[in-house]
């Protein structure tokens, strides 16, 4: 579905939170597969746009990752949600746990809307950083991906990056259990990210749906107009993507009930 563009894209710098160093942490994570570096097919794409870096409040996440930690420094930054990073010479992907971001490289898939926008917004946070990736309760996803939670030791305090692509509009919530440590806390990044109409939650004037002209269209879809059943449709069905879902969703677009409709 058509949206607002961004004029600009904000990343924030997390309020101090306090922590200790990142390499002073005591808890070290289990043994890492061995994994070697992997190709990525990419698609072609617009070159991706300038990210300007206006701070915004972040809400504060304690003192930092509880569980099994890893310090690893990023060599490339694949698209919004998935890095490689160096660990003791040793190149590894990794999947950001908990959040999902359009798509750009993934093979036989167009780029999608905001997927340039959340690579960027990516890049200036971690690219050529070292990060604490914290693992929550499974090693690796069938692709042979790390699956953590990203984190930033910086001097005003820890970032989750995780959370703030979601909270800045670049990111929807995305949890797969047994991995869902900070599930409260990005569902709540993803509400502020909604109510400030930020990043993938800026509806454009073409997809509203205006005042008097909602005749024919169900209100569990309020940014576009998709009429209720019969018939029951599916995505493939309609031409919209990643609009907003409310309950009780009769189509049942939202199927991982996170309040985006047909994401992919």
């Amino acid at each position: 579905m058509l949206r607002r563009v961004l004029g600009f894209i904000m990343v924030a710098v997390l309020s101090g939170c306090g922590g200790a160093p990142a390499g002073s942490l005591a808890a070290t994570a289990a043994a890492i597969p061995t994994a070697s570096p992997t190709s990525d097919a990419t698609n072609t794409a617009s070159p991706a746009p300038t990210v300007s870096l206006a701070p915004l409040p972040s809400p504060a996440l304690g003192t930092g990752p509880v569980g099994p930690t890893t310090l690893a420094q990023v060599v490339r930054v694949v698209d919004g949600d998935t890095i490689k990073v160096s660990i003791d010479g040793t190149v590894y992907t990794v999947r950001y746990i908990g959040m999902d971001t359009p798509e750009t490289v993934k093979p036989g898939t167009p780029v999608q809307w905001m997927g340039p926008e959340a690579s960027a917004a990516n890049k200036v946070l971690v690219e050529g950083q070292q990060v604490v990736l914290e693992k929550d309760v499974s090693e690796v996803d069938r692709y042979g991906r790390l699956l953590r939670n990203v984190w930033l030791d910086r001097p005003d305090g820890w970032l989750l990056v995780n959370v703030e692509l979601v909270r800045l509009g670049f990111a929807s919530v995305s949890t797969f259990p047994p991995d869902v440590a900070y599930v409260s806390v990005l569902l709540d990044a993803q509400r502020e990210a909604r109510e400030a109409d930020r990043g993938l939650w800026a509806a454009t004037p073409a997809t509203e749906v205006s005042p008097g002209a909602t005749d024919g269209c169900d209100a569990a879809y309020p940014t576009v107009c998709i009429p209720p059943p019969p018939p029951d449709l599916d995505c493939a069905d309609i031409s919209f993507r990643r609009f907003e879902v409310l309950a009780p969703d009769p189509h049942n677009f939202d199927g991982d009930h996170n309040g985006i409709g047909c994401e992919s």
